[in-house]
C-alpha cells in the first residue's frame, strides 16, 4: 500500500519556481483535491475553471470541510488567517506540477509509453501490456477498460484520470516495482493538462479522424492538441516517438521533430516507413501478414482480426522495438494473445453465426470494423448501433451512413443518450436513412440486440458496436448496469430454452 505524502506548502510551490505570498501560513498539505466535496482536514483545493461552473465558487465549502490552501486564478480576498491563498494564471498546469511533485515524481522510476489516437489506444495498450510483461516484468496499465497497477485492478472511470489520480496511480505502480505503465493519453488529458510535466520515454500517435469535436471545434484544433504530446508544450519532448504515416495527420507530425530524437514510423503500405506489412491475410479468427523493420522480415499470427488491427500490432511492433526488445520473441508471444475485452470480442461462441461486441463509435471506427467484418463475413452483416447524447452531433450522420453503405441490415438504438433526448438523436440519424434501408429504430438497446439475434442465420455475423467494455448506459443524470456481452449472452441462452418475449 503506498503510504499517503505529506508535503509543505512552501516546497511544492518551490519546484514550480513559485513562493508563498508574505505573511502566509505554511500548512502541511496531506491530500490534493478538485472537489469540494472530498476536501479533509490537510487539503490543498485546486479552484478550477470549468465550462459549467468555476471550482471558485466552492472554496468555502472546501474550507468549511477542512481544506488549509487553496490555488485558484483570481483573488478572492481570502485572508491569511483562515487559510494559505496562491494565486496562479493556470491552476490545472498548477495542478499537474504540483501533483507530480506530491507524489515524487513516480514517471523518473517508472517508465511511461504514452499511446494517443482516435481509435485503437486500447488495443495497442493492452497488447503492448501483455508483450513486455514476462520473464518477471511489471507493466502497468492506465486507460478506458480499467488501471491495471500490477498489484490490483482498478475500475476506470476516465481514460486519462487527472492529474492527483494519475500521479497517485503511478506512485502505487513505483510502490509495486512496476517497470513501465502504458497510458492511453486522450485529447482532454492533453488540452486540460492532465498530463502536463510528466516525462514519457515513448509517445506513440495512431491515428485522428473525427471525434470530440463538441469540444475541440474543427479537426485541425484537434490535431494541435494532440501534437502537443510530442513537441514539448506540455512537458519534456519524448525520447522516442513512434508514428504512423498512413494517417495524414501522423504523416505531418512525422516532421514536426528535431533530429535528436529517435522516431519510428510504421505503414500499412509505405516500403519507405521503419515497420510496415506485406502479405495481409484477414479471416474471421486472426490475421497474418509479415512485418518488414530493418532489412528483417518476420511472419506476425493474430487472433486479433481486421486490416486496422494489423496497423496496431505494426504499431505495437515498433514500440517493442524502439524499447530494446528482441522482437522475434515479441512476435512468437504475440501468438497466444487472446485479445482485448470489448475491442472485437466474441461471444456466444456456440452459436453457428458470430456474435461480436465492439467499442467503434465514430464513424472512421464504424467502417473500419464493418469493412473488414464484409470481407470474412460468408452470410449477411448485421449491426447494432446508436450515437452518444451530449457529445459532438455532426458525426451522428456519417456513423449512419457508415451502418447503411456496409450492413445488410441494422438495428439504431440507444447508447448513453445522457441528459439529450433520444427522439432528438435518432432525428439526427435519420437524415441518412431513404426509404427502402434495412434500418430499424429501436429505443430499447436490449430489443434492438434481441431483433438482431433473431435475425441471425448460420453463417451471419452480429455486430453490436458503440459500448463495448462498458457495463452501463447513461440515461440523464441515472447509470444503469447495461453490459452488451452478458445481454447478448443472456438472450442466445433464453432463446435456447424455448424463450420469447
Amino acid at each position: 500500500m503506498t503510504r499517503r505524502p505529506s508535503r509543505k506548502l512552501s516546497s511544492l510551490l518551490k519546484e514550480m519556481g513559485m513562493k508563498l505570498p508574505k505573511k502566509s501560513p505554511d500548512p502541511e498539505i496531506k491530500r490534493l483535491t478538485i472537489d469540494s466535496r472530498r476536501a479533509v482536514p490537510g487539503s490543498l483545493f485546486f479552484a478550477l475553471p470549468g465550462q459549467h461552473r468555476d471550482g471558485a465558487s466552492f472554496i468555502d465549502e472546501a474550507v468549511a470541510r477542512g481544506a488549509v490552501a487553496v490555488v485558484a486564478q483570481g483573488a478572492r480576498g481570502l485572508g491569511p488567517a483562515r487559510v494559505a491563498y496562491v494565486e496562479v494564471e493556470d491552476p490545472r498546469r498548477a495542478l499537474a506540477f504540483i501533483s507530480r511533485s506530491f507524489y515524487g515524481a513516480p514517471d523518473k522510476e517508472v517508465g511511461l509509453v504514452g499511446i494517443t489516437g482516435t481509435n485503437g489506444k486500447t488495443t495497442v495498450a493492452h497488447t503492448l501490456q501483455y508483450l513486455l510483461s514476462h520473464d518477471g516484468s511489471k507493466i502497468g496499465r492506465i486507460g478506458t477498460v480499467s488501471y491495471d497497477l500490477v498489484e490490483r485492478v482498478l475500475p476506470s472511470f476516465r481514460t486519462t484520470p487527472e492529474s492527483p489520480d494519475l500521479c497517485e496511480l503511478l506512485a502505487q505502480m513505483r510502490d509495486f516495482g512496476c517497470d513501465r505503465a502504458v497510458m492511453e493519453v486522450s485529447s482532454h488529458g492533453i488540452d486540460q493538462s492532465r498530463v502536463a510535466g510528466l516525462e514519457f520515454e515513448t509517445a506513440v500517435f495512431l491515428n485522428l479522424t473525427r471525434d470530440h469535436l463538441d469540444y475541440h471545434g474543427d479537426m485541425e484544433s484537434y490535431y494541435e492538441v494532440k501534437r502537443r504530446l510530442f513537441t514539448g508544450e506540455i512537458g519534456p519532448v519524448p525520447r522516442r516517438v513512434v508514428i504512423n504515416i498512413d494517417d495524414p495527420y501522423g504523416a505531418r507530425l512525422a516532421d514536426d521533430f528535431p533530429s535528436e530524437v529517435e522516431r519510428v514510423t510504421y505503414s500499412m503500405s509505405d516500403e519507405a516507413a521503419d515497420f510496415h506489412a506485406t502479405g495481409v491475410e484477414l479471416g474471421p479468427r486472426g490475421s497474418r501478414f509479415q512485418a518488414r523493420f530493418s532489412g528483417e522480415s518476420e511472419l506476425v499470427e493474430t487472433s486479433l482480426i481486421g486490416h486496422y488491427n494489423v496497423s496496431n500490432i505494426l504499431a505495437t511492433l515498433a514500440i517493442c522495438w524502439v524499447l530494446g526488445e528482441n522482437l522475434k520473441e515479441v512476435i512468437a508471444r504475440l501468438s497466444s494473445f487472446d485479445g482485448i475485452p470489448g475491442r472485437m470480442e466474441r461471444v456466444c461462441q456456440a452459436e453457428p453465426y458470430v456474435v461480436l461486441v465492439d467499442y467503434a463509435h465514430t464513424a472512421d471506427a464504424l467502417r473500419n470494423a464493418l469493412g473488414m467484418l464484409r470481407e470474412v463475413t460468408e452470410g449477411k452483416l448485421l449491426v447494432v448501433f446508436g450515437c452518444g447524447g451530449d457529445r459532438d452531433r455532426g458525426k451522428r450522420l456519417p456513423m449512419t451512413q457508415a451502418v447503411l453503405e456496409l450492413a445488410d441490415r441494422s438495428w439504431a438504438t440507444a447508447d448513453n443518450p445522457r441528459n439529450e433526448s433520444l427522439g432528438r438523436i435518432f432525428d439526427d440519424m435519420r437524415v441518412a436513412v431513404k426509404e427502402g434501408d434495412a434500418m430499424e429504430f429501436i429505443s430499447d438497446r436490449r430489443r434492438a440486440i434481441e431483433l438482431a439475434l433473431k435475425a441471425a442465420e448460420p453463417g451471419d455475423c452480429v455486430l453490436i458496436a458503440g459500448k463495448g467494455h462498458e457495463s452501463f448506459q447513461e440515461f440523464g443524470d441515472t447509470v444503469v448496469p447495461f453490459d452488451d456481452r452478458k445481454v447478448a449472452e443472456e438472450l442466445v441462452a433464453f432463446k435456447k430454452i424455448g424463450g420469447s418475449r
